[in-house]
């Protein structure tokens, strides 16, 4: 299950970018995303249940972001080339504004979210 559903993603974060025969695909995409820069922490649709309306609210928007990112880079993203020329004209790929937690890429702004709740915390918890 996703951690955020169509009607907040349409309604509360007001996005539009991702076509509805997309949506609940990329949300569920996004939501394995932020399980896995969170170290699983969350515990699946019913974990986000036990976290505070704060935590909540952020994994929320974070999955949105992210969907919304994923949706718009996905075939850069995969894609193994990082530069190419044509006729004398190249192309080159700054990944350096992307961040990479474990294997994920993703946003500043989505990493941003995540840290608010605490859950991306590398050391031990106490």
């Amino acid at each position: 299950m996703a951690y955020a559903d169509s009607d907040y993603y349409k309604n509360t974060y007001k996005g539009a970018a991702i076509p509805d025969s997309e949506l609940d695909q990329q949300l569920a995409a996004a939501s394995d995303d932020v399980d896995s820069m969170t170290f699983n922490r969350i515990g699946g649709n019913s974990g986000i249940l036990l976290l505070t309306p704060f935590q909540q609210e952020k994994i929320r928007r974070a999955t949105c972001l992210q969907a919304d990112f994923h949706h718009e880079y996905a075939e850069l993203l995969n894609n193994s080339l990082s530069s190419y020329g044509i006729n004398g004209v190249s192309m080159q790929w700054d990944k350096s504004v992307l961040v990479k937690q474990g294997s994920t890429f993703t946003t500043n702004e989505v990493v941003s979210l995540l840290r608010q709740t605490g859950l991306t915390y590398r050391g031990v918890m106490i």
